[in-house]
């Protein structure tokens, strides 16, 4: 992915990447302070704000291959098994039941898969979204700040899967993260944001 001279003003934010190269295949961090343009980057990539001016080239990728993980995730008003299949039912995709509930299991929500997911904890909530957010395989996933507020415990378990799904499926990974020197040794390349530009 290719990202040329994008623009966008937001209150006080004023964004601003003359270039930047998103390598395929690699785990990316984007680092900086509070209100640098981290989300804002995260979103015009998505296509959930429209860029002032610039563009974004996918270099093939479709909307439908790539996922985003926010710091306060989206909840369907459904089951929590339910909110996980999601994706793959609106991508058409074949639900392997016994896969979608090994990953649950693994993250300690198969107990309350029929649970409402409106009713699940804050830490609950980021497990669902992580879940739903790969369990289709994509090709690239942006997390804003999802690894921030989470006990140490399930910090190190997300790390894990997603340096199995990176090595699985060579997918490509951009985390928001301002927890730098705890996040260096997840990335392969570190992309430093201040005040709307990537200065390194």
């Amino acid at each position: 992915m290719r990202i040329t001279e994008l623009r966008k003003k937001i209150g006080k934010t004023d964004l601003y990447i003359e270039d930047l190269k998103i390598e395929s295949g690699l785990v990316h961090g984007l680092v900086g302070p509070n209100g640098c343009g981290k989300t804002t980057l995260l979103k015009l990539i998505m296509g959930i704000v429209q860029p002032d001016s610039g563009s974004v080239d996918y270099e093939g990728l479709s909307m439908t291959d790539m996922t985003m993980m926010s710091q306060r995730p989206y909840l369907m008003h459904t089951s929590v098994y339910d909110n996980i299949i999601y994706p793959l039912k609106i991508r058409g995709e074949k639900i392997d039941r016994d896969e979608v509930e090994a990953l649950m299991e693994r993250v300690g929500l198969l107990d309350l898969k029929d649970q409402y997911a409106g009713s699940l904890s804050s830490g609950e909530r980021q497990k669902l979204s992580f879940i739903r957010a790969i369990v289709f395989r994509p090709k690239m996933v942006l997390m804003d700040e999802t690894l921030s507020n989470l006990d140490a415990e399930s910090e190190a378990l997300f790390r894990e899967i997603i340096m199995e799904r990176h090595r699985e499926d060579g997918s490509t990974w951009l985390i928001v993260s301002h927890q730098w020197d705890e996040m260096n040794d997840l990335f392969d390349k570190v992309h430093h944001m201040e005040k709307g530009r990537i200065v390194k």
